[in-house]
């Protein structure tokens, strides 16, 4: 992952910008110095009447706009690379995400993760619109009003040369303490997040079982730690400040002290000398002191982008899908699998070696003891996690050789809880679409799938709004929008998660009689519990542990495997037929 310096510099445009327009207000300060002096001096050492002057008020007139220009200019490109920068973080984390959903909704919590992508990627733009611009700002302009003090009075600029350095000694200081801090109150505002998003989720069972008001107090405990963190980080800001004004002001107190004795005592200087450098001495420690103050703000950006960073290498298998067009003709494609591993991290659950191959129109069933990878292969099938070793082939041809959204038109996956958004049901079913619909499609649609019925019953039919995750429905009402879907979209390749574990009867049947409608164009691969899916199966997959004990037809696994049969036996209550 670049760094953020290497993330602006790839904004080569406004970068040449900025530095354009820091040499422009270098100039205007100097000029502006200039003009002061010399309206200053004209009316109350010279004697000089208003036609005299009148073109160095013009003058200063002029560069008072062109300061405030700049000044808006300035600030205007860092708000613009910020918004890029952000925006291009929230694509990178959100394409990490598509790219292995899988992985991503198995680490971290989601609300740990949605403060993330919104307050960490936040943090980041002071980064973008205050610090990297000042730096350049502050590289430019202090050293051409070094160089006009110079031109007036040496020990001036000598002095300014050996008080400047402490402004940065003092950033650098303050700065790794700041990132440290920012850092841990990033850190506190994921768990804080975190921990929040899921206790309101949970917050029904958590009532249930009387853990409300521990869950209450954990919330509450996260919150203040919170809260102590971001103190922890302003009480650095207000002594970084405090230091830097401090250091400002002594430096301009010994130049004001050096030109005051000079022209006063001495009189070794000219008024319109002492008067330059006394407004430039200001200006070039203020440049210096805004950038001190751009720095605390900028290493708090830096622990922000720490924290995305690991998010986004935190995923480390990633799906690169080809180019190559898959076209469905007559008939689904033939699936194969071979020697298919796929591991979710160290010491963690691993599928191993499995070989299979799936002709078209076939109705395979995957079966297997609870934690023998029967999901995890459906993933792997959906093109939704990568293998780790060996490769998925769509007729013939690597998986991953074709166009992304090639493979998902012509796949359905439906598991048994799926997710309904916040919408109506008519935009939950239309989903299934692979383009535009009609209202007329969708109700045929929700026919076939058994839900039209139910729809029609409600006051507003299918407009009829449902909440997030689906709440409003029943777990059958929520599998028939998910068949409503297929049908809708009419796939080549239907993965089940064996939907209908869990329903009533009738809801059952209905079920039963969708997917059996869907089955004749389509090739069907269910995660089967129910004894009459594995009985009606073409192929079964008999998985143990993450690997692939045995594959063929019902009659030859209970044949020839002691396991498979055991499971029958026990689902049909000890006749294994």
């Amino acid at each position: 992952m670049k760094s953020l310096k290497e993330i602006a510099s790839m904004q080569r445009n406004r970068v040449v910008f900025i530095y354009l327009i820091s040499i422009l207000l270098g100039a205007v300060i100097i000029g502006q110095a200039y003009f002061i002096v010399t309206v200053v001096d004209g009316v109350f050492l010279q004697d000089a009447s208003f036609q005299m002057i009148w073109p160095a008020l013009i003058g200063l007139i002029i560069v008072f706009i062109l300061r405030a220009m700049v000044t808006y200019a300035h600030g205007r490109t860092g708000m613009k690379m910020a918004a890029k920068a952000k925006q291009d973080f929230r694509q990178s984390l959100v394409k990490q995400y598509v790219k292995n959903p899988v992985q991503a909704s198995l680490k971290g919590q989601s609300g740990e993760k949605v403060s993330i992508m919104m307050d960490s990627v936040d943090e980041v733009d002071s980064y973008f619109s205050h610090f990297y611009p000042q730096k350049i700002q502050s590289m430019i302009v202090p050293i051409m009003i070094l160089i006009a003090v110079y031109s007036q009075n040496v020990l001036s600029g000598l002095i300014m040369t050996v008080t400047a350095p402490f402004i940065p000694f003092a950033m650098a200081i303050i700065g790794m303490k700041t990132q440290k801090k920012s850092e841990e109150q990033m850190e506190k505002l994921a768990v804080f997040s975190g921990r929040f998003l899921d206790t309101l989720q949970g917050l029904a069972t958590l009532k249930f079982f009387g853990r409300a008001k521990q869950q209450q107090r954990e919330i509450q405990d996260s919150s203040l730690n919170y809260r102590d963190a971001t103190m922890d980080v302003l009480k650095i800001a207000f002594v970084s400040s405090l230091l830097l004004e401090f250091i400002s002001m002594l430096g301009i107190g010994l130049v004001a002290i050096e030109v005051g004795l000079r022209l006063l005592i001495y009189e070794q200087l000219t008024f319109f000398t002492a008067f330059f450098v006394l407004i430039l001495a200001p200006e070039f420690y203020s440049s210096l002191k805004e950038l001190g103050s751009a720095f605390h703000t900028g290493r708090g950006s830096m622990g922000a982008a720490k924290k995305v960073t690991a998010e986004l290498e935190d995923h480390e298998q990633e799906m690169e899908w080809g180019s190559e067009t898959l076209t469905v003709r007559e008939e689904p494609p033939t699936v194969a699998l071979d020697h298919v591993s796929f591991s979710y991290g160290e010491d963690r659950f691993t599928l191993k070696n499995i070989d299979a191959t799936f002709s078209p129109y076939n109705q395979i069933a995957i079966v297997g003891r609870s934690g023998a990878g029967k999901t995890t292969l459906l993933n792997l099938l959906s093109g939704l996690a990568a293998p780790s070793e060996g490769d998925i082939k769509v007729n013939g041809q690597s998986l991953y050789s074709y166009k992304e959204k090639d493979w998902f038109d012509q796949l359905s996956y439906i598991s048994q809880n799926p997710y309904l958004f916040a919408g109506t049901i008519a935009e939950n079913v239309a989903i299934g679409a692979r383009g535009e619909v009609s209202r007329e499609e969708v109700e045929a649609a929700c026919e076939k799938a058994g839900v039209a019925e139910m729809v029609e019953r409600l006051e507003k039919g299918y407009d009829t709004p449902v909440g997030e995750a689906g709440r409003g429905l029943s777990g059958g009402e929520k599998q028939r929008v998910a068949l409503a879907r297929a049908f809708l979209k009419r796939p080549a390749i239907i993965l089940f998660d064996e939907p209908t574990v869990g329903l009533d009867l009738k809801t059952e049947q209905i079920l039963q009689a969708s997917i059996h409608e869907l089955a004749q164009s389509a090739t069907m691969i269910t995660v089967a519990h129910r004894l009459h899916t594995v009985m009606e199966a073409d192929q079964i997959l008999y998985l143990e542990a993450g690997e692939l004990v045995a594959k063929g037809t019902h009659s030859e696994l209970i044949e020839h495997v002691h396991d498979y049969r055991e499971m029958v036996s026990t689902q049909r209550g000890g006749d294994a037929g």
